[in-house]
């Protein structure tokens, strides 16, 4: 149902950005927007490591 964003709908996306945020602001807030998915990335590879020495651990 929900596939990978095509290339109109992320220049879509991009105008909206550029509209709202102001082509000052925009390398700020793309620079935030990368820490906080960095930032999300590691919390769930940490939750998924827990999760697979927990299930290890029962197993024996």
């Amino acid at each position: 149902m929900f596939g990978r964003i095509g290339a109109g709908e992320l220049i879509l996306i991009l105008a909206i950005a550029l509209i709202v945020f102001g082509p000052s602001k925009l390398p700020e807030v793309g620079k935030s927007l990368g820490k906080a998915i960095n930032e999300f990335k590691n919390h769930a590879n940490k939750i998924s490591e827990e999760v697979k020495i927990d299930v290890d651990s029962d197993n024996k």
